[in-house]
């Protein structure tokens, strides 16, 4: 009976109602579609220790499943295929609605690559993050080889650097074609973190259009669901690389005439200004004295933050609700609570945010809030959100053997309530869970039910659950860090002696017992919650 009632409320807090009812919707008409994830990036000179980073929220429907793959070596002459249809898969194996769209050549050797929904990071310290763009329906050419998620895969298995990706991504889409919606990756390595954005050229041609830019290694940037690059400096090889047909295509498809400035957003991002309120908010909070305007037409596309950014702030950003601001939902969410002395008489009363008032509310329950009073919540898309399917935040550290240089920090579910867990570039097995997805159905064997049913229930009392829960959050970030430290460097040593079996047996148990720890914890919330909650507190 409580599995069936875990299931029921999971379907009911999970997404609106009209979403439940709808059933599993196709990519392209999930009201989610285009306001589906965060990536944040850093310079190495940005950063506190001299880390690249980048990073990635899946916001949405999107599988929760990952394993690593093995890097390989093929005899000359092999191909691989190439699929549409992995994004809504249960496990691994599970080959329902997936299809072979094409083949081509094989490399000669593979390097081993966390595959996440988008896969995100390699073996030598490659890494990926990703946000939908979407751009006009009318760029969309669906007989185009590519999804993004399978050019990130191959990039994975073929480059170390990002601009070799780059390249081999602009070879791939030229040679056999873009069949996606607008996308961005972040494209992250060892030395320097780029921004690429794709599109398609348009039902009449296979092929798509594309351009990158550089960040510079003092600043930080954001790509949130909008196409962000403007002018392009083709004399700055250093800090741009496009398609060479990346302004013919705007002028055929009348998206540019020509002589107004280029600006890369502009022709082919569909959007009014190329920022809202995730952009603003993050490139605003990391670089405050700038003074960004909201209103603006523009914002710059990287900043130099005030102070060098460590990745535990990165880590804090992918949190956010922009509690405290002119942006925060709960704000206008408010009760009164009268006050009681020793004899239980009434001396006063208090006005409080209402216990019951969080952060990421349904349509429905803001319909309902503002049917009681009118503008009493205003819909902002936070950075932390609860219809996340998984996140991570990947430093990259070129001092370090690639085995631990390369660190994702992730975690499953909403980003703003979850521990978060350490993956090394190294590791070559990860927990069972984690080889079943959770999206489709409530499973207990799937590693995101570990976490999202307290994660559910501590929205119910947020206000009260919350000072405890970001508590458990906090300890496992400082254990994660202060364990780390010390677990680095003697993986650094057995390496060093030439023992790399014994130090990959160390980073696949690190990871298995990290993560165990969290969900027994998570397992003990949701008793506590329970308990509390299943008696009408």
């Amino acid at each position: 009976m409580k599995k069936l009632l875990l299931a029921v409320f999971a379907l009911l807090t999970m997404y609106p109602a009209s979403i439940v009812a709808q059933g599993v919707l196709d990519q392209v008409n999930d009201p989610f579609f285009g306001e589906s994830c965060t990536s944040i990036l850093v310079g190495k000179k940005a950063s506190t220790d001299g880390s690249v980073i980048t990073s990635h929220t899946c916001d949405g429907r999107y599988r929760t499943w990952l394993e690593v793959e093995k890097g390989q070596k093929f005899e000359n002459d092999t191909t691989m295929d190439v699929y549409k249809g992995s994004l809504k898969t249960e496990t691994a194996w599970d080959r329902r609605k997936m299809n072979v769209v094409g083949s081509i050549p094989q490399a000669k050797e593979t390097f081993a690559y966390l595959n996440t929904a988008y896969p995100c990071l390699n073996e030598k310290q490659l890494a990926i993050g990703e946000t939908t763009i979407v751009g006009p329906k009318e760029l969309v050419n669906e007989k185009g080889m590519f999804l993004i998620e399978e050019l990130e895969r191959i990039a994975l298995q073929r480059c170390s650097t990002a601009r070799d990706a780059i390249k081999l991504i602009g070879e791939l889409i030229k040679e056999y074609g873009y069949g996606d919606w607008g996308e961005c990756i972040t494209i992250a390595d060892k030395n320097e973190v780029w921004q690429l954005e794709i599109f398609g050229e348009g039902p009449d041609n296979i092929g798509g259009v594309w351009a990158a830019q550089r960040i510079p290694d003092d600043h930080v940037g954001v790509s949130a669901n909008i196409a962000r690059i403007g002018k392009i400096d083709k004399k700055n090889k250093d800090y741009f690389m496009y398609s060479d047909n990346v302004f013919s295509v705007a002028k055929e498809l009348g998206r540019w005439d020509g002589k107004e400035e280029f600006k890369f957003w502009k022709a082919y991002g569909k959007v009014e200004k190329p920022f809202k309120i995730r952009e603003f908010f993050i490139l605003n909070a990391l670089a405050p004295s700038l003074n960004l305007d909201f209103e603006a037409d523009e914002l710059p596309f990287s900043v130099k933050p005030d102070k060098k950014v460590s990745v535990r702030d990165v880590i804090a950003l992918y949190r956010e609700t922009y509690e405290g601001t002119e942006y925060d939902m709960t704000q206008n969410l408010k009760v009164i609570k009268k006050k009681y002395n020793d004899k239980k008489e009434e001396i006063g009363a208090d006005t409080v945010i209402a216990p019951n008032a969080h952060p990421w509310p349904t349509r429905d329950s803001r319909n309902l809030n503002n049917y009681l009073k009118e503008g009493s919540v205003e819909y902002q898309r936070t950075v932390a959100v609860a219809w996340c399917s998984y996140s991570h935040i990947i430093q990259l550290r070129g001092w370090l053997p690639d085995e631990i240089g390369g660190r994702a920090w992730f975690s499953f579910d909403n980003p703003g309530q979850s521990p978060r867990v350490p993956i090394y570039s190294g590791t070559t097995e990860l927990p069972e869970s984690f080889n079943y997805c959770g999206q489709k159905r409530y499973r207990e064997d799937a590693a995101i039910w570990q976490y999202r049913k307290a994660n559910k229930l501590a929205t119910l009392q947020w206000q009260n659950t919350r000072k405890g829960m970001m508590e458990e959050v906090a300890y496992f970030e400082d254990k994660g860090f202060d364990d780390a430290e010390y677990f680095e460097a003697k993986i650094e040593k057995l390496l060093k002696e030439g023992k790399k079996e014994e130090a990959t047996e160390l980073l696949n148990k690190f990871t298995k017992d990290f993560t165990g720890a969290t969900m027994l914890r998570w397992k003990e919330l949701e008793n506590e919650y329970w308990g509390k909650f299943g008696l009408g507190f």
